[in-house]
């Protein structure tokens, strides 16, 4: 699966190539899926086995490899594959997680937790500076909004931004609506778009899309998973209003 789904995206950027747009692709996949809602939930191959089949990616398709990681253990082994290390969203406070992942020198991506607003995240970025590493993205992922939906407050990517790190958009997670008592997540694939365009307008450098050849067979987060197709629709929507921003010009539709 990850291997079709690295191909797609080959194809992808291939295409994007062609009309003269040059968009960076990191791939991301999970060695385990440690944060799962019901405990017969599949997690994932595990650490040795995800991390030889994130590394055979990169060797065949060139992607640069992101990844979560759990557990402060993990950080060493994990840098030793990947270029970004990820700390999930409800993992944000964790500092030995967060400092270990620094130490590997590597690029530490975090997730805003749920519970947060953009101006609690300060702290976080201060626990990666205090071991020597000034190399942070955030990753913007919507806040809990009752007891089952998330809901997106933008102004939470201007605040990160004053921080001074790249800010990124959790597109397919924030449209999740958190497990009510049926064992499992879900949400609505349908606002996904819109809050890319929207998060561009605010500013966001970076997006994050979970894509699966056929969502609603996936093992995780079916109901926000995107295909490829809708992916390759949201990433030309995105190129457009980015040249539009930068140029002050209406792209001409017929090459884009």
């Amino acid at each position: 699966m990850m291997s079709e789904v690295a191909a797609e995206l080959v194809r992808l950027k291939k295409e994007l190539h062609k009309q003269g747009l040059e968009i960076p692709i990191v791939f991301k996949a999970s060695f385990d899926k440690a944060n799962r809602t019901s405990i017969d939930a599949y997690r994932g191959p595990g650490l040795d086995k995800g991390l030889d089949w994130l590394a055979g990616v990169k060797q065949r398709f060139g992607f640069p490899l992101t990844t979560d990681i759990h557990e402060p253990a993990q950080a060493d082994q994990v840098a030793e594959v990947v270029d970004i290390i990820q700390i999930p969203a409800f993992l944000s406070r964790q500092t030995d997680l967060i400092t270990a992942a620094a130490r590997t020198s590597k690029i530490v991506n975090i997730k805003k937790g749920q519970w947060m607003s953009g101006h609690d995240m300060a702290h976080v970025v201060e626990k990666v500076y205090s071991v020597g590493n000034r190399h942070v993205l955030l990753t913007e992922r919507g806040n809990y909004f009752g007891y089952a939906d998330l809901i997106v407050d933008f102004r939470n990517i201007s605040w990160m931004q004053s921080l001074n790190v790249p800010v990124v958009m959790d597109c397919t997670h924030s449209v999740q609506m958190p497990p009510s008592g049926k064992g499992h997540t879900g949400g609505n694939r349908r606002f996904v778009h819109p809050i890319a365009l929207a998060a561009q307008a605010f500013g966001a450098r970076g997006f994050f899309f979970e894509v699966h050849p056929d969502p609603p067979q996936a093992r995780s987060d079916r109901s926000t998973q995107i295909s490829p197709t809708v992916l390759r629709t949201i990433l030309f929507d995105l190129a457009k209003r980015h040249i539009l921003l930068s140029t002050g010009k209406v792209p001409d539709s017929t090459t884009i």
